[in-house]
């Protein structure tokens, strides 16, 4: 056999689950050729589980599925029976995924239907098309909820953080030193705009000096080695540069690099933030560091961990720093993607549009009481 299928079922063997046999076969090829494009483990093994997840609710193989078990499949994940409502934009992940899948499974190239045509007299189809996909309209399709902190909320995030630390120290509780790292750490993720995987991966050698800025010592930058990757590609690098509305960081930095870290003993360990078992803080902990402060403050419960990157950029953007600039701070491909990012308040429109008067109609507002 020719094709994929050729390297993963064997002439002259007879299964007794025939059909299971070439299924797992398909999939076991389609993973393959996920990886020849280097995509990661946590791309590829969600995809298979759906595709599994979608033959078990079918009760049927790739080459007897049609769009029928498609809509079913949809409306049995929007019932109010499963708890959790489907987003939009889960739905269409999902939908992208199953297409893909069969996009691969009808390849001639990788041999999939003459196999199926075979052995089991039908084919792989494509039963995704313009009348069951969803399509995207907007580029936004989040909670509606999630949004930038304000100004106000970002300054109770950090007063509940330093007062948690101050609650550890006087009751002499063991928590207080990973208190204070919790602490510096999101007020890290806010002062340059981290994504949390950026944030996670920080190490001590990672903080650069700018020369234009000579006060701000090796604080004047931070070289982001783990940012968000595309199609197979690796994580991309920037250096978003300390901005002196948030110069406040560098004392942050200075105090837990080189007073509060040395005290977990982790020696010669190169990550920024360490456990108390001398280790890196796992991603997962920086989402529940965060969570537990924002419970102390009082905040929604709908704002997480990645609302303080939309909050850094709304910010850069009210202080007054050109697009452009915010979109390589933050990392961005496209300035599209820097404004869906971006919700400011408005007291800065007012002020814009304050400023627009007064330069295009200066004798009026000179003479308005």
């Amino acid at each position: 056999m020719a094709g994929s299928a050729g390297l993963v079922l064997v002439d002259g063997v007879w299964h007794l689950d025939p059909e299971r046999a070439v299924f797992e076969a398909m999939l076991q090829g389609w993973e393959a050729q996920q990886q020849a494009r280097f995509l990661k483990v946590g791309t590829i093994e969600p995809r298979l589980r759906l595709v599994r997840r979608f033959a078990r609710f079918t009760g049927q193989y790739p080459w007897q599925w049609d769009s029928s078990e498609v809509e079913a499949f949809f409306v049995h994940l929007r019932s109010p029976a499963n708890g959790r409502p489907l987003a939009m934009s889960a739905a269409r992940g999902y939908q992208r995924d199953l297409r893909l899948f069969l996009d691969y499974a009808c390849d001639s190239r990788y041999a999939w239907p003459a196999v199926c045509e075979q052995r089991f007299g039908d084919t792989p189809t494509q039963i995704f098309h313009e009348g069951n996909s969803l399509v995207h309209v907007v580029d936004y399709e989040g909670d509606p909820r999630r949004r930038p902190l304000t100004y106000d909320e970002v300054q109770a995030l950090f007063d509940a953080a330093d007062a948690r630390v101050e609650d550890a120290r006087a009751r002499g509780r063991k928590g207080a030193l990973s208190a204070l790292r919790d602490s510096a750490l999101i007020k890290t993720v806010y002062a340059f705009g981290l994504r949390r995987r950026e944030a996670w991966g920080l190490d001590l050698s990672d903080f650069r000096h700018n020369p234009r800025v000579v006060g701000y010592g090796r604080f004047g930058g931070v070289f982001v080695r783990w940012g968000k990757a595309s199609r197979g590609s690796p994580p991309r690098r920037r250096t978003v540069l300390t901005v002196p509305e948030m110069d406040w960081i560098v004392g942050v930095l200075q105090h837990w690099c080189e007073e509060a870290r040395p005290v977990f003993g982790v020696g010669k360990h190169p990550a920024c933030w360490v456990t108390e078992r001398r280790g890196r803080l796992s991603p997962r902990s920086v989402n529940h560091a965060f969570e537990t402060i924002r419970v102390l403050a009082g905040l929604p419960a709908e704002l997480d961990l990645h609302c303080l990157r939309h909050s850094y950029i709304t910010h850069l953007v009210e202080f007054g720093y050109p697009e452009k600039f915010v979109q390589d701070q933050a990392g961005h491909t496209t300035a599209s993607t820097t404004a869906i990012y971006t919700g400011v308040s408005d007291e800065f429109r007012n002020r814009l549009l304050e400023k627009a008067i007064r330069q295009r109609h200066a004798e009026l507002w000179e003479t308005a009481p």
